[in-house]
Order: structure tokens, then C-alpha cells, then sequence
């Protein structure tokens, strides 16, 4: 078994816990303390948030779309292929390690989809831009814990809080699409969802996608007015 080589670190803000990645042979992992966040040959889950997100929204003529979490880039590949030419994509993620790393180590992963132009890139926690605007994305999709809690950090609790929910419906357009990928299920959460205002689907979908793996869930939440 080859061991698992560290290549770097870095101290999630706000009493967050650390953020390593490792590498083994050609596989990557990015782990928070001792708990694996994502993997480089486990990510058809993550591709299905983008895809089924924007698969509602690319009739529009000026799609654009919020992701927050860079992870391994593969979300934002997923949207990117999903997206015409005039689609536009604002990825918000916290870590400047993280964004190094994309563009770096990890950029074969994806096909490099931080070179794209359609992309723009902010180091900034999601919650301060779905905060700040109004009627502005035909998509948020977020993928910044293992699911609708404050894993990597607990003030991430806030997006998943009717609260943060409200926040963005309100940064969304019309028909606009709140995505929320997660290890598992949450009842609470769906209920907060249609608290807020959405129109709610639970999509389930596979680890590894036509391979198997484990049932990950997909919360596709539709601004009603």
C-alpha cells in the first residue's frame, strides 16, 4: 500500500479546524482534521450538484451561477460544461490555499477549469456575498461542508439557518435554484428550505455515479417568486 504524502495545510478561520491534502500515487484527499471532506476518485456526487443546478437555468440568456467551495474544482468543470458561452460563474472560497492548490497540484484534476474566462474567483466567505446581493444569480450551489451543518467551520451554520436560506432567496432571480450537496440526508433542513420560501427536491445520487458508491443527497431548492 503506498502511504498517503502531505503536501500542505491551512487553518480554516473562525475556530475551524485544519485543512490538509494528502496524495497517493495519482489519488488525492482533502480532509479536515481526521475527517475526508473530498476525494479525487470519489466526485460524481459533486459533478451531479452542478449538473442538475444548471440544467434548470442554461435556457436563460445570461446564466450566471454562485458556487461556494472550490474543493478539487470539480463542481465548477461540472458548470462550466453545463453552461453556454455567455454563462458567467462567481466561485467564493475562503482559503487562499485552496485556490493555490487549483491552480496547481490539483489543476489536472478538472481540466483546469480556473483558466477559464467565464470564471471569477473571490476569497471570500459565501455567506458575505449571498448577504450583500439581490435577484443577482440564477444558481447558488454550495458545497462547503460534508452537508447542512458547520463542519469545516461553525459559521458556516448560518448559510443552512432559515435565516441564511432567506438570505438566499433573496440573492436569487426569479425560478432561481438553491443547490445544497450533502453526505446524507436531513429532514430539518428541507423543512427550513420550504420555511424560507423554496420549492423543494431531494435528488439522490451516487459516490461514484454509474460505479456505485455511497447515496449522497442533492437538495435542489426553486426560488417561487
Amino acid at each position: 500500500m503506498i502511504p498517503w504524502e502531505f503536501l500542505g495545510s491551512a487553518q480554516v478561520p473562525g475556530n475551524g479546524g485544519k485543512l490538509s491534502l494528502y496524495m497517493r500515487g495519482g489519488e488525492f484527499s482533502i480532509r479536515i482534521d481526521n475527517c475526508e471532506l473530498m476525494n479525487s476518485r470519489v466526485h460524481a456526487s459533486e459533478d451531479s450538484l452542478a449538473k442538475l443546478a444548471c440544467a434548470r437555468v442554461t435556457d436563460r440568456l445570461n446564466p450566471r451561477i454562485l458556487i461556494g467551495g472550490l474543493g478539487m474544482g470539480y463542481t465548477l468543470a461540472a458548470a462550466l460544461n453545463s453552461l453556454g458561452d455567455k454563462g458567467r460563474v462567481v466561485v467564493a472560497e475562503l482559503l487562499p490555499e485552496v485556490v493555490q492548490w487549483n491552480h496547481g497540484t490539483l489543476a489536472h484534476l478538472a481540466g483546469h477549469p480556473l483558466q477559464d474566462k467565464r470564471v471569477s474567483i473571490r476569497n471570500i466567505d459565501v455567506a458575505r456575498i449571498i448577504q450583500k446581493e439581490s435577484k443577482s444569480f440564477d444558481a447558488i450551489l454550495l458545497d462547503v461542508d460534508n452537508g447542512p451543518e458547520g463542519l469545516v467551520r461553525k459559521g458556516n451554520d448560518w448559510l443552512y439557518s432559515v435565516e441564511g436560506l432567506e438570505a438566499a432567496f433573496t440573492a436569487l432571480r426569479p425560478a432561481g435554484v438553491l443547490a445544497v450537496w450533502s453526505a446524507n440526508t436531513d429532514r430539518g433542513f428541507a423543512q427550513r428550505l420550504r420555511q424560507a420560501g423554496f420549492k423543494v427536491d431531494e435528488v439522490k445520487v451516487r459516490a461514484r455515479g454509474n460505479r456505485g458508491g455511497g447515496r449522497h443527497s442533492i437538495w435542489l431548492a426553486v426560488r417561487t417568486s
